[in-house]
This record gives C-alpha cells, sequence and structure tokens, in this order.
C-alpha cells in the first residue's frame, strides 16, 4: 500500500472524530511529530502521534494502535494539569517543543489554545532556551557521573543508561536550534542541528561515542536477524516497553532497512541499537537472545572491557557541549 501525509492526516481526523464521540472525558487533542513535515514516512512506514487532553486522570499513558502494517496510532493521554502552568510548560525540555509546534486537532472550550499560544509566547527567550537545553545536559551528566562514580562493566540496564546519556546530550545540541530529535531520523537531523550551531565537529563525536567508526553497513546488516529475534521474544502485557510494542516492528524494520540502503547507512545505527537494547533489557539473564547483542555490543565498544574508554570521552563531549551552552548564551545575550 502507496501511503503519503494527506492520507495519513484523513487517518489521524478520522481517529479524532471517533474518540471524541466515544470518550468524554476528552478535553482536548494534538497531534505532534513527523506528521507535521513535510517527509514522515521512512521505508513506506509512519506513527501517527496524537496527544489526548483528559478532564479527568488517565488510567492508560500511552497506546498504540494499528491501522495497518505500515501505519499505528501512538497515542499518550495526559491529565490537563499537565498543561496548567504555562510557565513551566514552556522550559520542560520535551514537552514544551510538542506543545510549541503541535496541530490542535480538537479544543472546543479552546484549552490548548491558551496552552499553546503562552507556550510560544516567549518560546524563543534566550533564558527559556537555555533552560531547556541546560536541563537536557544536566541529565546527561547526571547518567556519566553515575557511571565515574561507579565503574562497572555494563550490563543491559547500563548500556540503556548510556544511550539515554547520549540522547540527552544530542538533543541538547538540537534544542539551540529546533525540535526534539525524532527517534528514527535521529542521525539522519543531528548534522543539521550540529551545523546550525557552528559545531559540525560534535556529530562526529557523538558518532564515536556511539561506537560506529567501529562498524560499516554490511556488520549493521548481519545483526539484522539476531535483532529481529530480540524484539520477536519481547514478553506481551504490561511488562513490555510501548515502544517495543508489536504494532510497531514495521515501523522499525522496515525504516532501519530504508536507511541501511540510502546515502548515510550508519544512520540506522541509532535506531536499531536502541530498540535492540531496549528489548534485550525485558528479557530474562540467561535468555539465548543475549549472545549475539553482546558481540555486537563489545565491537562498538559499548559493552565489555572497551566501554571503560567511553566514560571519559563522554566527560569531555559534555565540556564541550558546556562550552557550546556558554558561547551560545554570549552571543545570544543570555
Amino acid at each position: 500500500m502507496r501511503i503519503n501525509r494527506n492520507m495519513l492526516l484523513k487517518v489521524a481526523a478520522d481517529t479524532v472524530d471517533r474518540y471524541v464521540r466515544s470518550d468524554h472525558s476528552l478535553l482536548a487533542i494534538y497531534l505532534q511529530g513527523s506528521l507535521l513535515g513535510d517527509s514522515p514516512l521512512i521505508g513506506n512506514t509512519a506513527d501517527i502521534d496524537l496527544f489526548f487532553v483528559h478532564n479527568d486522570e488517565v488510567a492508560t499513558a500511552r497506546e498504540v494502535v494499528k491501522v495497518s502494517d505500515e501505519v499505528h496510532l501512538d497515542i499518550s493521554h495526559h491529565s490537563h494539569m499537565v498543561y496548567r502552568q504555562p510557565r513551566e510548560l514552556r522550559v520542560h525540555p520535551w514537552l514544551g517543543p510538542a506543545v510549541y509546534g503541535c496541530k490542535i486537532m480538537y479544543d472546543p472550550q479552546h484549552f490548548m489554545d491558551f496552552a499553546q499560544a503562552s507556550v510560544r509566547g516567549k518560546f524563543a527567550n534566550v533564558d527559556n532556551v537555555l533552560t531547556r537545553v541546560r536541563r537536557q545536559a544536566e541529565h546527561a551528566r547526571e547518567m556519566w557521573e553515575s557511571f565515574y562514580a561507579e565503574p562497572r562493566s555494563p550490563g543491559p540496564q547500563d548500556a540503556l543508561l548510556y544511550l539515554h546519556a547520549l540522547e540527552h546530550a544530542a538533543n541538547a545540541v538540537a534544542g539551540l536550534s529546533g525540535q526534539i530529535l525524532p527517534e528514527r531520523r535521529f542521525l539522519l537531523d543531528l548534522p543539521a542541528r550540529a551545523e546550525a550551531v557552528g559545531k559540525p565537529g560534535l556529530f562526529a563525536g557523538f558518532m564515536g561515542l556511539l561506537g560506529a567508526p567501529a562498524v560499516d553497513e554490511g556488520a549493521l546488516r548481519t545483526w539484522l536477524p539476531e535483532w529481529q529475534r530480540a524484539y520477536a521474544a519481547v514478553p506481551a502485557g504490561t511488562e513490555a516497553p510501548i515502544r517495543l510494542h508489536p504494532h510497531r516492528w514495521f515501523y522499525y524494520q522496515r525504516a532501519i532497512e530504508a536507511i541501511l540502503e540510502g546515502a548515510n547507512p550508519l544512520a540506522a545505527l541509532w535506531p536499531l541499537w536502541r530498540t535492540w537494547t531496549y528489548a534485550i533489557c525485558t528479557l530474562p539473564g540467561d535468555a539465548s537472545q543475549l549472545d549475539a547483542w553482546q558481540q555486537a555490543g563489545e565491537q562498538l565498544g559499548l559493552l565489555g572491557p572497551k566501554f571503560a574508554e567511553k566514560i571519559p570521552a563522554l566527560d569531555i563531549y559534555l565540556d564541550m557541549l558546556d562550552e557550546l551552552l556558554e558561547d551560545w548564551a554570549r552571543e545570544h545575550g543570555g
């Protein structure tokens, strides 16, 4: 099935109509994510990111609903209380940019209109930009400190924590010039964000921290069957992370294949290694799927003895990030 942006927008609108007729707790609904841009598809797959704002507490924070093999709904449920403090919302590193750039789909009481207007009012204020990105940088530093204070041979949870540190660091760079980096396009979009702040070397440094110089397209392709085996073994039910929902399998698999066939195949490393690590974290410590993941991680230098070299390298990278933020603040009057 060939998919285009107009088709996806119609699915989003139809979904909103269906839900508001059946759920009277809905106060507002807005659309976020790649569908707001011109290129929502990778590998002819996409998700539709909808945020439901309820006038009472929510029982389910997030759900994934299948539309087809190529498309799924990713619905987040929030209480209206999340949006009651515009000043705090404006400097929230994730939700602030989401509200700023969202498309409001349902808002009969103009609740989201007010929240969005409040966020947009001083969103680009230098102090607010710095608050958002410094929170990202501080989270990354806190995670680095946990490794520095307690050196250890990393297991699955440590590997995931390290990826979270990298994610926060990259989004601190990205936040100076735009939105949060999307998961599948993370390494496709990061070079332009580093270039936008006059620090293209930060992308090369990030790839080094991720272990990319140690692999090539062929290595990533050899990992795909084992990655798929780990994903398929993720336990069903509430214990599984929603990001690894079965309906999201094609969303990752076809995107990774498409990136591998493109001009920058190593950009597939982020979604592949990240989802693989998430999957491994859900499995028991003696699961057969761990061996291939361990071998791949050691090749990247993100597991085993070489991981110890990543910690001082991350420290240097975070120092460079601090210098960038200080320079940016001076240049923009912050």
